[in-house]
């Protein structure tokens, strides 16, 4: 046996056995089948248990149910999660009193059942499968109704911020207002004061102008000089 042909059936071997460990892809009939039962599960939660509840109601019914689905996939051999009592109070008001939500719950593989005189609904292993494709249907939902509540509560905040800073805007136009007013006031102050003291300042004007000259005395004033009377300094000279 050559080289070559050793190698092209150890190629052919390693080829075989990757293609044994690749998961068996479904066929179009079994994708089918998968499609549908997805669209059933998606008509149970929406009309079936969205339309008639309050939207409250709703979200808090889709939770838990997506909490029972998920327990019991992560352990579903663990009995506290194949059974639940409609009596409990959390299921009875989440799951019993709603409309839609056993539907739903019957639709994931439980059955309704009693045992000791107690009401139970129990999983049936047999519906895995719907327990899984049920539970991927619920997450769908559950996340987008997340999604949409921390959007409105983000939407919430920013109307808030949006508000807070109109009525700062607000307050301090209102507060310019006053200042510019103020300024306004007080001009207005000046002008009439200015107005007002004005007759009394034109009147002490006219007075001030209307009165005589003040009289100056000179040296000599009240003599006269003559003939008869010869001036003073004459006698003086030889």
């Amino acid at each position: 046996m050559s080289s070559d042909s050793v190698s092209s059936d150890a190629l052919a071997a390693a080829v075989e056995r990757r293609t044994r460990q690749l998961p068996a892809q479904p066929s179009a009939a079994q994708m089918a089948v998968e499609h549908e039962r997805r669209q059933t599960f998606r008509r149970l939660i929406d009309p079936g248990i969205v339309r008639p509840n309050s939207k409250e109601q709703a979200a808090a019914s889709l939770k838990t149910l997506l909490t029972i689905a998920e327990n019991l996939l992560h352990e579903p051999d663990n009995p506290k999660f194949l059974q639940f009592k409609p009596t409990n109070t959390v299921i009875k008001k989440n799951l019993v009193d709603p409309k839609g939500t056993l539907e739903y719950v019957i639709e994931l593989g439980f059955r309704p059942e009693v045992k000791n005189f107690q009401p139970y609904y129990t999983f049936n292993s047999r519906h895995m499968d719907d327990l899984r494709t049920g539970t991927a249907i619920l997450k769908e939902f559950v996340d987008l109704e997340n999604q949409r509540a921390e959007r409105a509560a983000r939407s919430k905040v920013d109307q808030k911020a949006v508000a807070a800073a109109l009525a700062q805007q607000v307050k301090l136009a209102y507060m310019e207002d006053r200042k510019t007013k103020q300024l306004r006031d007080e001009m207005e102050k000046e002008v009439r004061a200015a107005r007002a003291a004005a007759p009394a300042h034109r009147a002490e004007s006219r007075e001030t102008s209307q009165s005589p000259p003040p009289t100056v005395h000179m040296p000599g004033s009240g003599h006269t000089l003559s003939a008869e009377a010869g001036p003073p300094y004459d006698e003086q000279i030889s």
